[in-house]
């Protein structure tokens, strides 16, 4: 029989499974992990503006950075003499949003100023690609209780949901090697909305009809009174 006493099982589980110690050593920096955060926009990010958010000189920030690429959570592009660098794929952005979730709340706020920005990115936001927040909660809820996402089934999407996305004009990548519908646990309701290539395509509907606006250049969205209107008549949503 075997046993889990002695180092023999514990080496041989070392040599054999992924190195996720790799990958958590990545986030265990603050300022790694502020620019995981803050890449989470779905944007390319120069490495000045990046330093500038975290609050670190641009030496610093470069530094990190590297690690980060070769780490295979960022991707870089490089345009003349600029490198941009951003989140390498959807699954890096909902494995940040889920970290997001377990990690300890934040303190209070320091200022009227931050306060805001929390309370604007709790109602509504982006999460790389997707809705998230009070809004991308709801309106996942909204769609379930309709039938058109069955979360039963893995999450997928159902008959009726394919018939309600071609009604509303959302429009799938017809070549994607992305999961339809994937679920993403939102870091500030602490359940699950959707993500994605339906939750992307659906935020990109929302931005292109105007149903949903950016506040100032970060993540955090406001509904419109056309998106109100929208959400009413299509999902029977009414938000506060």
């Amino acid at each position: 029989m075997k046993t889990t006493s002695g180092a023999g099982p514990v080496v041989a589980v070392a040599e054999t499974a992924p190195d996720l110690a790799a990958v958590a050593g990545l986030f265990a920096d603050r300022t790694r992990a502020a620019f995981a955060l803050a890449l989470l926009d779905g944007r390319a990010w120069t490495v000045t503006e990046l330093a500038r958010a975290a609050g670190v000189a641009v030496s610093t920030a470069t530094g990190h950075l590297n690690l980060l690429v070769r780490g295979g959570l960022l991707s870089e592009v490089r345009q003349g003499r600029h490198r941009y660098v951003r989140l390498a794929d959807e699954r890096v952005a909902e494995l940040v949003e889920s970290l997001a979730a377990l990690a300890p709340a934040a303190g209070p706020p320091r200022g009227l100023a931050v306060a805001g920005r929390q309370k604007a990115l709790a109602r509504g936001r982006t999460c790389y690609d997707h809705l998230a927040g009070a809004l991308g909660v709801a309106v996942t809820d909204a769609m379930a209780g309709r039938g058109l996402l069955d979360w039963a089934a893995g999450p997928a999407l159902t008959g009726a949901g394919k018939e309600w996305l071609a009604e509303n004009g959302v429009t799938l990548p017809t070549a994607s090697r992305r999961p339809a519908v994937r679920s993403c646990l939102d870091w500030t309701e602490r359940r699950p909305h959707l993500a994605g290539a339906v939750g992307a395509a659906l935020c990109a509907r929302a931005f292109e009809a105007g149903w949903v606006v950016r506040i100032g250049g970060g993540r955090a969205v406001s509904v419109t009174g056309k998106g109100h209107a929208a959400l009413r008549d299509r999902l029977g949503l009414v938000l506060d």
